[in-house]
């Protein structure tokens, strides 16, 4: 039978956070195989670093309390639904630099050459955003899954004006470092259109719905944008594609924000009114403009 993984850490089940991760960091120094060359250091390193990761998380050390060595296979169905939940909901998408207890990489956990027992690794994450969230900014939490099942809740602050690709750190919330300096979280924002916004670079393009008369005879119109709605004048005849430039409408980045492209959709009425139909059979009649040709 299986060392219990609190006796493997040598600490009570009574055991807080700190003291849980107090005494990863010494036996990780003691039994870390590129420092102990005894036979059977390798097996005791990874077993506290499994400790280590399961009872250093709320959810699985639960989950290990209740159905003690067997608690993964009663945790596969929650874990399998938790890595799933992010590409559902169109949030976040998880990737790992460090490896579990059956397949760790040394180096990734101390953070490179052991000389020092350096910093703990690095753990990424991706967050999508909308147009309007990177345009305003504002505060998110992203979930990041724990290899042995659960999730641990993060808030990040995004700035305004964020960049498709950006990266936010979140100090510490990375591998844990047997020096006690912990590895950070890196979040890369992924700007997503959406139905209402188009973002090419520091630019946002938009549509903007007109009646036929205002294409025709032109007009004032208000257009919606991230940071408010802005009256723009469409030329008379302006047709469905034509792009209205608002300088300065666009993503802010710092002195030079981007601008918006109010790109022209001309849009005729579902039904018509008895009178709507004698005005628009009038101008048919009247007429000599030919759209196929356009003269």
């Amino acid at each position: 039978m299986a060392e219990d993984l609190y006796s493997a850490l040598g600490v009570s089940r009574s055991a807080d956070q700190k003291e849980i991760r107090r005494a990863y960091r010494e036996k990780a120094r003691k039994f870390h195989p590129d420092v102990n060359k005894t036979p059977g250091a390798e097996e005791t390193f990874k077993r506290i670093s499994e400790a280590h990761d399961v009872l250093s998380d709320p959810e699985t050390r639960s989950q290990y309390d209740r159905f003690g060595e067997n608690f993964r296979q009663y945790a596969a169905a929650d874990a399998a639904r938790s890595s799933e939940q992010p590409r559902r909901s169109g949030g976040t998408r998880y990737t790992w630099s460090g490896g579990g207890a059956q397949s760790a990489n040394w180096e990734d956990l101390f953070g490179g050459g052991f000389g020092g027992f350096g910093r703990g690794a690095d753990h990424t994450a991706e967050l999508e955003i909308t147009v309007e969230e990177a345009y305003r900014g504002g505060r998110r939490t992203v979930q990041v899954a724990s290899p042995y099942g659960g999730a641990q809740e993060y808030t990040i602050d995004i700035p305004a004006g964020a960049v498709d690709g950006q990266r936010l750190r979140i100090a510490g919330a990375g591998g844990a470092g047997a020096d006690g300096q912990d590895g950070d979280l890196l979040v890369t924002l992924r700007v997503k259109d959406s139905k209402r916004y188009r973002l090419s670079g520091a630019d946002i393009e938009t549509d903007l719905p007109i009646a036929p008369w205002e294409a025709a005879l032109g007009a004032d119109v208000s257009v919606p944008t991230p940071g408010g709605p802005v009256t723009v004048h469409v030329p008379p005849g302006s047709s469905t594609g034509r792009r209205l430039r608002l300088r300065g409408q666009g993503m802010p980045r710092g002195g030079q924000p981007g601008d918006l492209y109010a790109r022209v959709k001309v849009v005729v009425p579902r039904t018509l009114s008895k009178k709507e139909k004698e005005l628009f059979e009038q101008l048919r009649d009247e007429s000599s403009f030919d759209a196929r040709r356009g003269s």
